[in-house]
């Protein structure tokens, strides 16, 4: 449930509330906005709980979250969530973009494409250390290697990274190298990976799964915010359809739904949907139109001898002048990249 207090609460009035619902049975999440302190306590929802939680000084209302998701809800957070990455932000009216190789090759390749994307204007760097492939006999990712290139990557332009978990026992690992870490569509629903990422500090890229509803992906975010963590960026990359013409269908409707329901950031993922460097722009383009806060894109300096996904990276060229499109597109719906 949601218990909305006064704009006056005093803070001693806060701890009473939150340790007389802890005392409840119920479990606390305070959030803080600009007008108005909510907090969200998950667990027995019945009248009896909830009347004695009205009568408390410094509450103003109580009300039930009637959405199977309720810390993600904008029930619970009416204002978006804006994320805080070293400076870079996801989820206000700066657009960001995350571009960089499908998976992390050798350092030469993974710093000249770096390089490119951050001069075009983006703000992340992406490059998968472990790689989930279909099948067992492609390349598999560098492991902790492409972790360290990243990393010294990361030094020498200053652009904050994005990498693929695959395994909770990795956790450690992958937080001593990189700023956010990506819970892959084939993941989604690896409750036991979501409820683990949702114990860390680090910023989660929850993408959506090859055959999930928009229900399911907010599902899904609800497993890592009831660890703690709510800095959770969701990804649309397209779902598995009849069409055959490209790698994914990119539901663009995913956006103004999951934005309408969620005070989580949205992004975008043309690449995996698309499956075919050509289409990426288009995609990204009404991406961008349609309100999404950000995109992750897939750039190689060398896409023809990439070792994954090289038919849907881009060449830098290519992204560079995408980004210049987007800026303009960006201006027309009020927002900036």
């Amino acid at each position: 449930m949601i218990i909305v207090l006064r704009s006056d609460v005093s803070q001693e009035q806060v701890d009473h509330i939150v340790d007389r619902i802890k005392k409840l049975g119920l479990t606390v999440h305070l959030s803080r906005g600009k007008e108005r302190t909510i907090v969200g306590a998950i667990g027995d929802e019945s009248a009896r709980i909830q009347e004695s939680l009205e009568v408390l000084p410094g509450v103003e209302k109580v009300m039930p979250i009637l959405k199977p998701f309720k810390l993600v809800s904008r029930e619970f957070k009416p204002e978006d969530t804006v994320i805080d990455i070293e400076g870079i932000k996801i989820g206000g009216v700066q657009l960001q973009v995350i571009a960089g190789p499908c998976s992390v090759e050798n350092l030469a390749i993974l710093q000249e494409t770096a390089e490119s994307v951050k001069e075009a204007g983006c703000g992340l760097l992406r490059g998968g250390a472990f790689k989930p492939r279909t099948s067992p006999y492609t390349f598999q990712g560098l492991g902790e290697e492409g972790l360290k290139y990243l990393k010294q990557v990361k030094e020498k332009t200053g652009l904050p990274v994005v990498t693929e978990i695959m395994d909770p026992r990795d956790i450690e690992l992958i937080c001593k190298y990189v700023d956010v870490i990506q819970i892959g569509a084939r993941n989604m629903q690896n409750f036991r990976l979501l409820t683990e990422v949702g114990k860390t500090n680090k910023p989660i890229l929850l993408k959506r799964g090859l055959s999930s509803t928009t229900k399911e992906l907010l599902m899904s975010a609800e497993y890592i915010a009831a660890e703690g963590n709510d800095r959770i960026i969701l990804c649309e990359r397209g779902i598995r359809t009849f069409e055959t013409a490209v790698r994914n269908t990119l539901d663009l409707s995913a956006v103004p739904i999951l934005k309408r329901e969620t005070h989580l950031p949205v992004i975008v993922d043309p690449s995996h949907a698309a499956g075919k460097w050509d289409l990426v722009a288009p995609l990204a383009k009404a991406a961008v139109a349609i309100g999404a806060d950000g995109l992750l894109i897939e750039v190689h300096a060398d896409p023809e001898n990439a070792l994954s996904d090289g038919v849907q990276s881009m060449k830098p060229s290519k992204f560079s002048a995408l980004m210049d499109d987007l800026r303009k597109i960006a201006d027309a719906v009020g927002r900036s990249l």
